[in-house]
């Protein structure tokens, strides 16, 4: 060790980190680098094998489908990230209790934070990582790569489909309980931004049609946050009878206080894991005060998103307790021990967030639980560590 020491000195001078601080934390990020980019490789080679064929067959030129990956590389790094700091601790740990260089540090007097305070430092800065990679770059990979993609197939529609069939979404349904109006459109086109076959019902307090709009198409202004309707009928309905009192025709027609925004609508007929962050909390601030089971699925997924900037943290407290388990016990069973720990971390998330999406759970609860129940874990194990 003291070797290794003295090879990496004058890289490594920190403020405040002793020698043992740098030396840990080098031999660390070494691994940690290297099983950051073996990781994301991994995932490369599997993004590959899902829609490669897929690109090529929407006609994507070698430039465009490098472009392509380039771009939906960062997206993935919220988990890499998470996964590579778990395996690169617990070996780095692991090698050191191995060689007893643990133990000889804790007899000098120091316990288990004072021992392993350079790690704890870097999980701190590595929340702050993954917040800036929650926030910014992988909802922009998320957005960029989508946006790519479908470019590449409107492109090859374009070749055989008609104009008006260009990237059509069918059967988009919108319910805007906040202004009390019931959307269904039949067709959608995003080229054309076009929708095509809407019925637009406006409810009560009671949820009764008071009025319906019918029309062969219509699009939204963005300027004017309005819609247009063309080639349609306008019909009155009593509440109280359901029959309908009154039906108007028309050619056109404008209604300025119909402001909901297609883009939104498309994105409630997403899954929520395919949605970035941005797009998540668009959808919350938009439904957080209405009553729609529907939109429980994606608060849930956006607070998971939220909880994981605490994932590096939680992935420490997970990995020393069972990497340094005591000269008597071999490392493997620590580590074994560690990674089956975070696959239990894994089915609580799996099993909290459709109780959460379904409703049986606050969204919020059903995001922090698993965290929680972690984190307490990690807090006994600790606490039996001597």
């Amino acid at each position: 060790m003291d070797s290794a020491l003295r090879g990496g000195s004058g890289l490594l001078h920190w403020v405040g980190l002793n020698l043992f601080d740098r030396y840990l934390l080098r031999e660390w990020l070494k691994m940690f680098a290297l099983l950051l980019a073996a990781t994301l490789g991994v995932l490369l080679m599997s993004a590959f094998y899902d829609n490669l064929r897929d690109l090529i067959q929407l006609g994507a030129g070698v430039g465009e489908v490098v472009l392509y990956y380039l771009t939906l590389m960062p997206s993935f790094l919220s988990v890499v990230l998470q996964i590579s700091m778990l395996l690169s601790l617990l070996f780095v740990l692991s090698k050191l209790h191995r060689n007893n260089e643990l133990t000889a540090i804790r007899g000098a007097g120091l316990n288990i934070f004072a021992t392993t305070r350079a790690l704890w430092g870097a999980g701190v800065f590595l929340c702050g990582i993954s917040l800036l990679l929650n926030a910014r770059v992988v909802p922009w990979s998320v957005e960029a790569s989508r946006s790519l993609y479908e470019g590449m197939q409107f492109r090859a529609e374009a070749t055989t489909a008609p104009t008006g069939a260009l990237g059509l979404v069918s059967s988009v349904t919108f319910d805007n309980q906040r202004q009390n109006r019931m959307w269904y459109i039949n067709r959608y086109s995003r080229v054309l931004t076009t929708a095509y076959g809407v019925t637009v019902s406006e409810l009560d307090r009671h949820r009764r049609e008071k009025t319906r709009i019918m029309a062969r198409e219509a699009r939204y202004d963005e300027i004017r946050r309005s819609w247009t309707f063309k080639e349609g009928r306008e019909m009155w309905f009593d509440p109280e009878e359901g029959e309908v009192t009154r039906t108007v025709t028309f050619a056109e027609k404008i209604i300025p206080y119909f402001s909901e925004d297609p883009s939104l609508m498309l994105l409630i007929d997403r899954k929520p894991v395919d949605l970035s962050f941005n797009e998540l909390r668009r959808i919350t601030d938009y439904f957080s005060s209405e009553d729609n089971p529907k939109f429980l699925r994606y608060e849930v997924r956006y607070y998971a998103l939220l909880c994981d900037t605490l994932g590096p943290l939680i992935i420490i407290a997970i990995a020393i307790p069972f990497a340094i388990s005591g000269v008597r016990v071999s490392p493997a069973v620590g580590v074994s021990k560690s990674i089956g720990l975070f696959f239990v971390y894994i089915i609580l998330t799996s099993i909290a967030t459709p109780l959460g999406g379904k409703g049986y759970l606050e969204p919020v609860w059903a995001a922090v639980m698993p965290n929680l129940a972690m984190v307490g874990l990690a807090t006994y194990f600790f606490g039996r560590m001597r």
